[in-house]
């Protein structure tokens, strides 16, 4: 999936967002992102750094929902050699790798409270300790911290340290849906049509026509949804201007969602042969076969990959619990991620 690097947007929306940025980057204050899975929390955390003093310093992203509870740890500050099972060698974390930087905390809201005790501590005194170790060490990085998750209702009922919410929640910045911005459809569209022709050679366009049918689409996956179509277009396309009835289903009928009413079982050969699928109760969209056909390789690949974001959003984003919802081993949830680019990152 292409990635944007700069917030691209013609909206009132994403001015302000920009302005935001504008204002806190020269300051070392904390920065906590918040906005939908796919808005594009990483650009904006990236934007911040790189317009700070600390830009020609290292940004360090550390996805907390993807790394399991009793290695974040470790993740974060390092190791010395022996301190656990398996610790072979010493590591440093990534507290030490980003110094003079900035360091990115995606789905903060999924980091077990042990870890946000700990996390406290280094906003408090700017110090840390690796694991297996006694020695203490000064950290110089700048925070700045993602959820798609409402963290002030989570640390109101316990879920999230109260303490550690108002550390982080300094410089709030909300990053608003793609469906609440539609003249920002055809701007974005238009960058990941430019990435994705550069990198395969091809010249795919899009018809105005074509933009306005999507501009009415909820775009429930946001920026990283308009980037998958985008990618697909130029992959069936690719010296082509396409047009509203070269769309598929899901896009071409705008927000009607009505349209597309197929709801079929999900197969079983989704998956790898050595892994159960589940059916009983999947509610799955494919679209309608027609006279020209569809390409059956693609559309399994949309199928799993819609069950898998669907489980990420049950789950809040981890991958452990998604992979018990898909009766999968992490593993296998992982590795089908990457492939499918579905990397937590924002």
């Amino acid at each position: 999936m292409a990635q944007l690097r700069e917030l691209v947007g013609l909206s009132r929306a994403i001015a302000q967002v920009r302005e935001l940025v504008e204002s806190v980057a020269p300051t070392d204050s904390s920065v906590l992102i918040t906005g939908e899975s796919g808005t594009g929390k990483e650009v904006v955390a990236r934007g911040i750094h790189n317009q700070s003093g600390r830009g020609a310093g290292p940004f360090v992203a550390v996805n907390c929902g993807a790394i399991p509870g009793e290695l974040l740890e470790s993740e974060l500050f390092g190791h010395e050699k022996g301190a656990f099972t398996g610790a072979v060698s010493a590591r440093i974390g990534r507290f030490e790798q980003a110094a003079t930087g900035t360091l990115f905390l995606d789905e903060i809201g999924d980091m077990p409270q042990g870890m946000q005790v700990k996390l406290l501590r280094v906003l408090q005194e700017r110090t840390f300790e690796k694991v297996g170790s006694n020695n203490t060490q000064r950290c110089d990085v700048r925070i700045i911290a993602a959820t798609h998750q409402n963290l002030e209702a989570h640390a109101q009922e316990g879920k999230f340290r109260a303490d550690l919410y108002y550390r982080l929640n300094v410089f709030p910045i909300e990053i608003p849906p793609l469906r609440e911005r539609p003249d920002d459809v055809q701007v974005i569209a238009e960058r990941f049509l430019e990435a994705f022709n550069k990198q395969r050679g091809t010249s795919t366009r899009v018809s105005s026509a074509c933009f306005d049918a999507l501009r009415q689409y909820a775009w429930p996956g946001n920026a990283r949804e308009l980037s998958n179509l985008m990618e697909r277009l130029t992959i069936l396309h690719p010296d082509e201007q396409v047009g509203v009835s070269q769309l598929p289903d899901r896009w071409r009928n705008g927000a009607s969602q009505s349209a597309i009413i197929d709801k079929p079982r999900v197969p079983d050969f989704l998956f790898s042969d050595d892994e159960p699928s589940v059916n009983d109760g999947a509610d799955f969209v494919l679209p309608g076969l027609t006279e020209e056909g569809i390409d059956l390789k693609t559309c399994i690949s949309e199928m799993e990959r819609a069950l898998i974001v669907q489980a990420l959003d049950l789950s809040g984003g981890v991958v452990a619990k998604a992979a018990k919802l898909l009766n999968l081993q992490r593993t296998t949830l992982v590795e089908k991620m990457r492939k499918q680019g579905l990397e937590r990152s924002e």
